[in-house]
């Protein structure tokens, strides 16, 4: 059995235990500088309540002493010469990240969702930690929301949804208590001194590069032929994940902005997986394969013939055991089958593709092109970045969840949403399993979904012939 202690100091290991972003995150973080990207990652909660103030208050400053990560800002050295580092806030207020508010009268589901869109297109105060907590009381039924929006620099999916089993414990538990804040550090970090920190980090880690570098080549010279094999098989590999996929983004989805817009589906997990089940397929095979329905769905209805689609899927290179903060993802892109309409025969396809994304000797391509390209100017790496996401038609990810009950404040949570960010693309749509429903965060560009009634009502169908590939079963719903 877990003993508060070893939760405690979990919660402490949970920054991923370096200060300095790695190349993915700088990127992310540096995007902003030159462009109104936002890497937001928004989470949506319906509570079966509303908590007490002052407890949920303790709640979130028990959690700031448990993950040291959520008392430090970003300082960025100058001119992009050095990766972004965290450092603690010097000025850390609780009470400027942790707020509530009221919902107008009978605003329900659509006030809160267009405050939550709000909310993930505002960009951070750079000059804080980037990350902000809201409780929205005036559900209805004596219902309230919880709007938990951070940085993606923070973390990814895994390790967001780690952060959110400290803060939400299952019941008769509390949120663990970390150790007391130090004393306010008497030197506050500046970029210039991020700059030299980059180079004290580069000087005692040469070392341990000569090493590595010693211990790669004796390997070479040992088996010169499986050397160059290795190399051969890599090089092949990483070509084929760097080209663009063989598909055209689709005409009707051309139009972009930096409007985001959100939704949320609920879907019976069970029979998800017992449509995945009937074909031998994954949970994430039946799930993109229900997207693609709904966009197929979109484009008859639209007049515009359905083809296959550009779209990408974060990969995890970690398991849900090992999560942590900090971010350690891969990205697939795909030409996906928009156009194969019996859905039994559009999961195996999808998911063919997936499985010979996943088995690629260069699947985590992120780590040899992000770091050139984090150097760049702000301007450059904003061009670079857009053009490639924007290629993509659809981004999808898939994050489990809480199979139990949990609870924020005392409060048991009904339903989670998570709403990744839309990095230029039409849509980025998420499923985080809670319980036994699979709840569905759409974030969809207003200018690329010109008839989002009709796109919500083709989400909803796409899942729908999924489902019932694995029997009778009733369509997921929306909320509203």
């Amino acid at each position: 059995m877990t003993t508060v202690h070893e939760e405690s100091m979990a919660g402490a290991e949970w920054g991923g235990g370096s200060d300095v972003m790695n190349a993915f995150e700088a990127l992310m973080w540096r995007v902003e500088d030159a462009s109104p990207v936002r890497s937001t990652c928004v989470g949506v909660e319906l509570l079966d309540g509303t908590p007490v103030w002052s407890e949920f208050e303790e709640v979130h400053r028990r959690l700031s002493r448990l993950i040291p990560r959520l008392r430090q800002r970003v300082v960025s050295p100058p001119m992009g010469l050095a990766p972004p580092r965290w450092a603690e806030d010097p000025n850390f207020d609780l009470h400027y990240h942790v707020r509530r508010t009221r919902l107008p009268d009978g605003g329900g589901w659509p006030a809160l969702l267009a405050a939550a869109e709000k909310a993930a297109m505002r960009g951070f105060d750079r000059a804080r930690p980037p990350w902000e907590a809201v409780l929205y009381e005036g559900m209805p039924d004596g219902k309230s929301a919880y709007v938990l929006k951070l940085h993606h620099s923070i973390s990814d999916g895994l390790g967001i949804m780690k952060l959110l089993s400290y803060l939400h414990p299952p019941a008769g538990r509390t949120t663990p208590l970390g150790p007391e804040a130090g004393p306010r550090p008497e030197k506050v970090m500046t970029p210039l001194e991020a700059l030299r920190a980059h180079a004290v980090d580069g000087v005692r880690s040469t070392p341990d590069v000569l090493r590595k570098a010693g211990g790669t080549a004796f390997k070479a010279l040992a088996n010169p032929p499986g050397s160059v094999r290795s190399s051969l098989r890599y090089t092949s590999s990483l070509k084929r994940v760097l080209s663009p996929p063989d598909a055209e983004p689709s005409p009707l989805l051309a139009n972009r902005s930096t409007n985001w817009r959100f939704a949320a589906l609920d879907v019976d997990f069970l029979a998800l997986r017992a449509a995945a089940k009937a074909v031998g397929g994954s949970i994430n095979d039946a799930y993109l394969a229900a997207l693609l329905g709904g966009y197929r769905l979109y484009h008859e209805a639209m007049g515009v013939p359905p083809q296959p689609v550009p779209i990408a899927i974060p990969m995890s290179l970690r398991s849900a055991d090992e999560a942590h903060g900090g971010n350690e993802i891969a990205s697939a892109r795909l030409a996906a089958p928009m156009d194969i309409v019996d859905p039994a025969k559009r999961m195996l396809a999808i998911g063919d593709l997936v499985r010979r994304a996943r088995a690629e000797p260069a699947m985590n391509n992120l780590s040899v092109i992000a770091p050139a390209i984090a150097r760049l100017p702000s301007g450059v790496i904003a061009q670079i970045a857009g053009g490639m996401t924007k290629a993509n038609d659809l981004q999808a990810s898939n994050v489990p969840g809480p199979r139990v009950d949990v609870f924020l404040a005392g409060v048991r949570v009904e339903r989670l949403y998570g709403y990744a960010p839309l990095p230029g693309c039409p849509a980025m749509i998420t499923l985080a399993t809670h319980g036994g429903v699979g709840c569905v965060g759409v974030n969809y560009d207003s200018a690329s979904f010109t008839n989002p009634g009709e796109f919500l009502r083709c989400l909803v169908a796409g899942f729908d012939e999924v489902l019932r590939v694995g029997g009778d079963n009733a369509p997921p719903t929306v909320a509203r």
